[in-house]
């Protein structure tokens, strides 16, 4: 189990997330670390074809990006995959629209690369999970993205915020569709 020191919570003692990401932060709150954020300038990359080599390149570099202090780092990446395609963080509500009109009714997956460095030693994982979309009309489409900025999110949508509205079903962990699993954090026992 992924245990916080006993320390005040919010002063970030025990781990700097390198992301700005706001699924991430809850995730982490949720489990009762404590931690601070920190953003960091990394240039992302994508690698056609190549969905779990992309998540883990944009972890680590974004891990690197926060510069080698000795302090404990965590950093992650997540991209939708579907047909070959990268879906990322689309620019513009147009390009949102178009991510959601070509998720609807089709399963997708759903990569989170993770790089943590304990202080020591660098650990990386890539944690994949399936999710399963609703058949949208371009009504739903609209609809979704009155209630979800999906400007900041991979391939425009969050399930953990009104979710329910796309998805029909999803296998794997729901925090990595969120954008941070918790599976490899548990095992490399951060924060204890």
């Amino acid at each position: 189990m992924i245990a916080a020191r006993d320390n005040v919570p919010g002063r970030g003692d025990c781990l700097a997330l390198a992301s700005s990401s706001p699924r991430r932060a809850k995730i982490l709150r949720d489990l009762g670390v404590d931690f601070e954020v920190v953003k960091t300038d990394a240039r992302e990359v994508s690698l056609p074809h190549d969905p779990r080599g992309t998540v883990l390149a944009n972890a680590i570099a974004k891990l690197q990006a926060y510069g080698a202090t000795g302090r404990r780092v965590l950093a992650a990446d997540t991209i939708v995959w579907l047909d070959g395609k990268i879906y990322g963080k689309p620019s513009d509500l147009d390009e949102a629209k178009s991510f959601l009109r070509e998720l609807s009714g089709r399963t997708h997956q759903v990569f989170t690369g993770v790089a943590y460095f304990d202080g020591e030693k660098l650990h990386t994982d890539v944690s994949v999970s399936n999710v399963a979309f609703k058949a949208l009309s371009d009504a739903d489409i609209d609809g979704y993205i009155r209630l979800v900025n999906p400007i900041d999110r991979a391939g425009a949508y969050d399930i953990d915020d009104f979710g329910p509205l796309l998805i029909a079903r999803f296998e794997g962990e729901y925090e990595n569709i969120m954008g941070l699993p918790i599976a490899p954090l548990r095992g490399w026992r951060i924060c204890d």
